[in-house]
């Protein structure tokens, strides 16, 4: 064992680390390292503790941004985008590819705008991940870049984006979710524009001009697979007349066997040409949904027909204890759109208990307002005389309340030649309105399908409205509202927020098949961003060294499991390394 071991010459201490072990049963040194006086010691002592504490140090966000690019290596979009768009002669700085992917990097992770990109990323460990002249990041080499770009090669680029995003899914979708929404921009109404136009907004921002976009979504893997944008005008009906063939060559493309393919998508996009579109290819399926109003006798169908489905809801409210909540359906076959269809009506107790309640609320709102309508009728006040004018305010109310004037009868005279307005309930409008609360009807071409496969994938059509709430999320993607002022840059900019949301839910997939949760319990893509954003890189100046030292924060046991999902550890240095070494 060895041992500090001192030594006395000529009255003064030296000191030796000696080891000694026994050889032939005898006690002998074997290794003796000579240390100095104790002076010596203490100096060196001094000095390694002085180098050991850096001039300056730099604090700088580190995770997410690996996380994004240990994406961008596996899908290579730089290599993609300049396949299609490559550097011209005397091109200077990152190419197109590279300022696509230092976008879509800043969306998924903290979206800024251009302008802003580059004191931003001055902030991260861009240049440890992936080197960058952050001062060529500028709004203007932006526009520069992106000016290269036509709507052919925006196509061409998702197109090939989405190639390689499913080649490493194995199989191929068998069951879509389509959808639209649009966003806002405060694009002036003199500006020149073709995508940006008026229309009904879904943030009730009617007044700006707005950008529709389509977006396709694996139903299984929750996962986008195609979208288009278009004016913000067109109706989503419409649109998707519009675009149906496209979509068809989509699917196709995906599914090189006779495998049956399903579209699963709302009644919004209900027409006699849209059906009868799907109708005409053989392979392709539809489910929607449809309006309780055109099949009133239908969907008033006495609810002791109705039998429980087996669906995630509901199965969680049996294990809650909740059963008495758990949605019920009748099905049924129906002519519609010069077919038979099948036809599912459930029935909600949750949703019908919480309209019942909204209805009593709005009709005693109603109640209230026309008691002081016939009293400004009665009365005779200036702009209350004339029967029609209140009957129209009546109107007005119950459009601004959402709920329909039938429910109200109003009734105009005079009583001892005074003018009279009395009001009473119209209770058969009211429980018919009632008997329909809850219910939802479902109309499918898929025959052969049982009624909880049927419910659950309506159901499942929440997969694609919740990728559009994350595009509407500020700390993430962020695509609302679109500040750019022509057409061209539109695009560009809805391309990288769509392969943001992407790569969010690719990256979400990894960390689930890895069994990573955050601490909130959590395993959604916008919470491990905000997990891994926590982990920071640190850069250190140390006494006689030029380059700076730089490591890895010791990452919390979250940070270590999405790491190792990609394949990467610190070790106990925080050097980042493969996890294999």
């Amino acid at each position: 064992m060895a041992h500090l071991h001192k030594k006395m010459k000529k009255g003064r201490p030296y000191y030796y680390i000696r080891e000694i072990k026994r050889v032939d049963g005898k006690p002998k040194v074997v290794s003796q390292i000579y240390l100095g006086t104790i002076e010596g010691i203490a100096a060196k002592c001094q000095w390694t503790a002085q180098a050991s504490t850096p001039e300056r140090l730099r604090v700088e966000e580190f995770g997410a941004l690996f996380v994004a690019h240990e994406m961008e290596r596996q899908l290579d979009t730089i290599g993609l985008i300049d396949s299609i768009v490559p550097r011209a002669p005397k091109e200077t700085g990152p190419s197109v590819g590279e300022y696509f992917f230092y976008a879509w990097a800043n969306r998924l992770i903290d979206p800024r705008s251009k302008r802003a990109l580059e004191e931003w990323y001055g902030r991260t460990a861009i240049q440890q991940i992936r080197p960058v002249d952050i001062k060529q990041l500028s709004s203007q080499r932006y526009w520069e870049k992106w000016d290269r770009l036509d709507a052919e090669s925006v196509e061409k680029i998702a197109r090939g984006f989405f190639e390689r995003v499913w080649a490493g899914q194995g199989s191929p979708p068998e069951c879509v979710l389509f959808d639209t929404t649009n966003y806002y921009t405060f694009m002036a109404s003199d500006t020149e524009s073709e995508l940006c136009q008026r229309g009904h907004n879904k943030e009730f921002r009617h007044h700006l001009r707005q950008v529709g976009l389509a977006l396709l979504v694996d139903r299984d893997r929750r996962l986008p697979l195609h979208y288009v944008a278009y004016e913000g005008s067109r109706h989503d009906s419409k649109e998707f007349e519009r675009i149906i063939d496209e979509m068809f060559g989509v699917l196709c493309r995906f599914n090189q066997t006779k495998q049956r393919l399903t579209l699963v998508f709302d009644k919004g996009m209900n027409s006699d040409e849209n059906i009868g579109a799907i109708d005409d290819h053989d392979r392709v399926h539809f489910i929607t949904t449809y309006s309780p109003y055109f099949v009133e006798a239908l969907a008033a169908t006495d609810l002791k027909l109705f039998v429980p489905v087996t669906t995630r809801s509901n199965l969680e409210l049996d294990a809650d204890g909740k059963g008495q909540d758990r949605t019920v359906a009748y099905r049924n076959r129906l002519d519609l759109w010069g077919k038979e269809r099948t036809v599912v009506v459930t029935h909600n107790p949750a949703t019908q208990r919480k309209k019942t309640y909204t209805m009593d609320r709005k009709l005693e709102q109603v109640r209230e307002a026309l008691i002081e309508f016939r009293a400004n009728y009665r009365e005779g006040r200036q702009q209350w005389r004339d029967p029609k004018a209140v009957r129209e305010r009546y109107e007005r109310l119950c459009e601004r309340l959402h709920i329909a004037s039938s429910y109200y009868d109003l009734e105009f005279g005079d009583q001892r030649k005074a003018p009279e307005l009395s009001f009473r309930k119209n209770s058969y409008q009211i429980e018919k309105a009632a008997a329909c609360f809850g219910r939802n009807v479902i109309v499918t071409d898929n025959h052969d399908w049982s009624t909880d496969e049927i419910v659950q994938l309506t159901l499942d059509r929440a997969f694609v409205e919740n990728q559009f709430r994350a595009s509407k999320d500020d700390r993430h993607v962020g695509i609302e509202p679109l500040r750019h002022w022509t057409d061209s840059k539109i695009r560009c900019q809805l391309l990288t927020s769509v392969m943001a949301l992407t790569v969010l839910r690719l990256i979400e997939m990894k960390t689930e098949t890895a069994g990573v949760k955050t601490p909130m319990g959590s395993s959604s893509g916008q919470a491990i961003i905000e997990e891994m954003r926590a982990l920071h890189s640190v850069l250190g100046w140390y006494p006689g060294k030029r380059e700076p030292s730089r490591y890895i924060e010791t990452p919390t046991k979250t940070q270590a499991e999405v790491l190792k999902a990609f394949g990467w550890a610190t070790n106990g240095s925080g050097v980042l390394q493969p996890a294999n070494e």
